[in-house]
């Protein structure tokens, strides 16, 4: 798969950029320069490119500046071409040339130079300024408007000129995507390094470092996958920047676009209600859940068997829509549990897969049934239960025609719900249960 980088020195419009190339809204945009801190990645659309957006580069001597700067240089380091962003509207800055030096000693990958926000050319300080950048003819493109866009994929498509004509869909398998979720620092960029062995991620002992939703595509424990790192989620109440509340949305967005979501909590305390506010959203998005008590080698050993317990019954008794909540002890820093959690997480996601037999499903719900009646309707009438068969996965969906009361009380459904998934062995992923009412051409003679 051939690399392409967007570079540049922090607030050009390269996470502009990536989104338009891309045609998604996986990087996060905002006026406020240094916002990208990982390294964000995607597919050009239309062309067989993997295109990386990086922090801005930044002379800095520690912290997340320093950290994201080097990202972004190994990025550009291992890339088969290289976008080099810098601001029409501010014109050559000292800051570009001395990117620009580097970028030349980091790669000898082919450069293109783009002059962002060129939309209007009366706002354009002096273009001809940036040949001394050393990168050749300067194109002008508006990665806010899309336009100029034609000089990329043609610079794109001169470095593999057989590339895009081999572009054609693909029958592979869909790789597996999991979400990292939780509050801030409770370990889920540890976690990803974990799985990652490199550190691909920044981790600092400080909440809010992630801010985009990072894909990273990897392969562990025998299986493709694509890692989604999220960015720390806490109660509205303390949000008071809209730069996280941009994040919590990306965070929030991956819930739908992941097949499973692994919760992170902070195994040396308690699990607070905003980790129980996510776990319902897992579940009402269909996803399977996977709540990883982190941090478990901070437990002193004696204590360890009581607060795993203490824990599993205070999720289970604060979350009761799963009937067995997938709750496991890790140490992303150590290591610790981390390979069997994805076995887990693996297994359960094969068995989501599957369709239980139609003959099997009116067995477990005639048993279910006879040992206990539904109840009467408003009308006085008694449900009759007629068929019932798989029609969904991801949630697990369950339909059964019923007939006569069609008013059917919750606390039947979750009686039907629990010995079904207990019957299935679906006790880990998330059933819905739907009704549909066959129609009596005599009722209406009989109301009357």
């Amino acid at each position: 798969m051939l690399k392409l980088t967007i570079a540049g020195r922090p607030n050009t419009g390269k996470s502009t950029l990536f989104n338009a190339l891309t045609g998604t809204r996986d990087a996060l945009v905002h006026d406020r320069p240094g916002v990208t801190r990982d390294t964000v990645s995607g597919m050009v659309k239309g062309r067989p490119w993997e295109i990386s957006d990086t922090a801005g580069l930044e002379n800095a001597k520690s912290g997340i500046a320093l950290d994201s700067t080097n990202m972004a240089l190994d990025a550009i380091g291992a890339s088969d071409a290289v976008l080099f962003v810098v601001d029409g509207r501010v014109g050559l800055t000292p800051a570009d040339m001395e990117w620009a030096r580097m970028v030349r000693r980091k790669t000898r990958a082919p450069v293109l130079l783009l002059v962002n926000k060129a939309e209007s050319g009366r706002r354009l300080g002096d273009v001809h300024e940036f040949y001394k950048l050393g990168f050749g003819a300067p194109v002008m493109i508006s990665a806010e408007h899309k336009s100029g866009f034609d000089a990329i994929f043609e610079f794109l498509d001169n470095i593999a000129p057989d590339a895009t004509n081999n572009v054609a869909p693909t029958t592979t398998p869909q790789k597996l995507k999991i979400a990292i979720m939780g509050q801030p620092n409770v370990g889920k960029s540890t976690l990803v390094n974990r799985v990652l062995g490199t550190q691909r991620q920044i981790v600092m002992d400080a909440p809010g470092i992630t801010r985009d939703t990072v894909k990273i595509p990897t392969r562990f424990y025998g299986r493709d996958i694509i890692l989604m790192d999220t960015a720390g989620l806490r109660r509205k109440a303390g949000v008071h920047d809209d730069v996280e509340t941009l994040s919590a949305l990306k965070s929030l967005d991956a819930i739908d676009k992941a097949d499973v979501v692994i919760l992170v909590v902070d195994g040396t305390g308690d699990i607070e209600n905003q980790a129980l506010g996510i776990a319902s959203r897992v579940y009402d998005a269909g996803k399977i859940l996977c709540v990883a008590l982190n941090k478990w080698d901070l437990v002193a050993p004696e204590v360890r068997d009581e607060k795993l317990l203490k824990l599993k019954h205070q999720f289970t008794n604060s979350f009761h829509q799963i009937i067995k909540p997938m709750i496991l002890a890790i140490s992303a820093q150590v290591g610790t549990g981390v390979q069997n959690m994805f076995k887990r997480v693996y297994e359960q996601w094969d068995l989501s897969n599957t369709d239980a037999p139609t003959s099997l499903i009116n067995r477990i719900v005639e048993k279910l049934v006879d040992d206990r009646q539904p109840p009467m309707s408003r009308l006085k009438r008694p449900m009759k239960i007629k068929f019932a068969r798989q029609t969904g996965r991801h949630p697990m969906k369950i339909t059964i025609n019923v007939g006569g009361a069609s008013d059917i009380p919750e606390s039947y459904t979750r009686y039907l719900r629990r010995g079904l998934a207990s019957a299935l062995h679906w006790e880990h992923l998330p059933i819905v249960i739907e009704y549909k009412k066959d129609d009596n051409p005599f009722d209406d003679k009989q109301d009357k």
